[in-house]
């Protein structure tokens, strides 16, 4: 899978760690080449039942033992991590980071010199194989590094390779997207509900509708706004309902909430 008998560490044991790790492990990667560190040992036994890793309490051991060291803490947690790990790197071992917002220059600045540092932005939709990572390298990462980070991220979905500068916008839309996607399900169910249906009956209708709406984009290829209009006769009851929509400024406030988002992912890596 792209990857030559490295051992990997994950660092952090939450949600988008775990997500990446099963993937790995799904994959078949070998789980004997994978460690998980984090302080709490009751969810590291988990990973070990669940995925049959090695496991520990202690990240400097994880990192001493590992080629790849993948930082899947918070964002607020990842340059202390990195200041009890730093000295304990072999050399040449990549360092991959999910934290939103830091920079591989604010990364690299706490590491020894020269330390390879990738920067990913995944997505929780990779816990199903259909998520969308932005891959960006630091100064120090080879071609064949982002190889490595790349094989790795395309065990949960799509992948792209992205310069730096856009990372904070990538985190407006995909990374924080599926909660925007979540809350217009929601919506959805709520009103089908309001208009008589079961919830499980509304559930299932908006379920296959945003699922199908996201295959038609993914395979004609056809604009959002023609797809649109294929769905708008005029004067019709689609027509009826964009309008309401429209009326509330929909997409204003989604220009503005990203906006938000991409100003946040900025404060965070300050």
């Amino acid at each position: 899978m792209g990857l030559s008998g490295e051992r990997v560490a994950f660092i952090g044991g939450g949600v988008m760690g775990e997500t990446v790790l099963a993937a790995l492990v799904a994959g078949g990667f070998p789980a004997v080449r994978l460690i998980v560190s984090g302080p709490h040992p009751e969810k590291l036994t988990r990973f070990t039942e669940r995925y049959g890793v090695a496991t520990t309490t202690d990240n400097k051991a994880a990192a001493r033992e590992s080629d790849v060291v993948i930082l899947a803490t918070k964002p607020y947690q990842v340059l202390g991590v990195l200041a009890e790990i730093g000295g304990q790197l072999k050399p040449g071992a990549l360092v991959i980071s999910l934290a939103a917002g830091l920079t591989t220059e604010k990364l690299e600045r706490a590491l020894p010199e020269g330390t390879p540092v990738i920067r990913v932005m995944p997505n929780t939709p990779s816990q199903v194989g259909a998520g969308m990572s932005a891959i960006s390298p630091g100064g120090h990462a080879t071609d064949a590094e982002v190889t490595i980070a790349r094989t790795i991220m395309e065990a949960c979905g799509e992948v792209v390779i992205i310069d730096e500068k856009y990372q904070d916008a990538v985190t407006a839309v995909s990374g924080s997207g599926p909660a925007y996607i979540f809350l217009v399900a929601q919506a959805m169910i709520d009103a089908g509900v309001r208009l008589g249906l079961t919830r499980q009956l509304a559930t299932q209708l908006t379920e296959q509708t945003i699922l199908g709406a996201a295959r038609l984009m993914l395979e004609t290829g056809e604009h959002p706004t023609v797809l649109k209009e294929m769905v708008t006769s005029p004067g019709g009851t689609t027509a009826q309902a964009l309008g309401v929509l429209e009326a509330y400024e929909l997409r204003t406030a989604f220009t503005e909430a990203m906006q938000a988002c991409y100003e946040k992912s900025i404060e965070l890596g300050r």
